[in-house]
């Protein structure tokens, strides 16, 4: 029976990668997905691109693919280039034409109707359909300020708690040392990058996001080899 494998947020980490797929015991007949940012950071970017598109996987855009995408497109137009740092500089000129196709082709969010659930990177604005949200809302979002706006800071209420389904979303992007379980939203990135956790969200067929109380044994994790990149502020509240 074909399994739905959701990932967090990779940033790079390809041992890491492999290992989790090892204990979720991943097989040619699942469905592998992941929640963008997998670019960027931790060491071998390139094995993690290699790998996700050998097994066929599905990734939604991230923050850290579009600044790559930003970047090549500034370079195209003769625009102003956007910023980037060393690490995401000489991932511009390493990217085979093949890892750029596939990179362009990610979608902003990915719906499973069979697990009645959508993958988003960062989040949404609840209240506002996913279709008028602006890309930067998706890619960025962390909270909901007091005076209901976007925020890209956890200043504010996480946003995933004023959020209500249905489709359920599972997201990355907002890394936390244990995974945010929410009723209608569950956030998987654990910061591996950071010396944190790798994890990923198994789903049987058909299955649809049970309770918080039951959620958690969905959940597979692997601990990072190491710290690759210096911890963000507030990493593991």
């Amino acid at each position: 029976m074909s399994r739905t494998v959701i990932v967090g947020d990779v940033h790079g980490c390809c041992a890491e990668l492999q290992e989790l797929l090892a204990r979720v015991g991943f097989s040619d007949d699942d469905h592998l997905y992941f929640v963008g940012d997998l670019v960027g950071r931790g060491p071998d970017t390139l094995g993690v691109l290699a790998l996700a598109q050998q097994l066929g996987a599905v990734a939604v855009r991230g923050n850290h693919e579009q600044k790559l995408l930003s970047f090549v497109q500034s370079q195209r137009e003769g625009g102003p280039l956007v910023r980037l740092g060393p690490g995401h500089l000489q991932l511009v000129h390493s990217l085979s034409e093949q890892d750029w196709a596939w990179l362009e082709a990610m979608p902003l969010w990915h719906d499973l109707p069979e697990h009645d659930l959508r993958i988003v990177h960062a989040g949404v604005k609840p209240g506002v359909p996913i279709e008028a949200t602006d890309t930067g809302i998706l890619l960025t979002i962390r909270a909901i300020t007091q005076r209901g706006q976007a925020s890209i800071t956890r200043g504010g209420e996480p946003w995933a708690r004023w959020y209500h389904g249905p489709p359920h979303i599972v997201f990355g992007h907002n890394a936390l040392m244990h995974p945010q379980l929410h009723p209608w939203a569950t956030g998987i990135d654990l910061g591996c990058v950071y010396g944190g956790f790798l994890a990923a969200l198994v789903l049987g067929p058909g299955q649809t996001i049970p309770s918080i109380e039951e959620r958690q044994e969905l959940l597979v994790s692997v601990s990072a080899r190491r710290a690759y990149y210096p911890v963000r502020k507030n990493y593991g509240r």
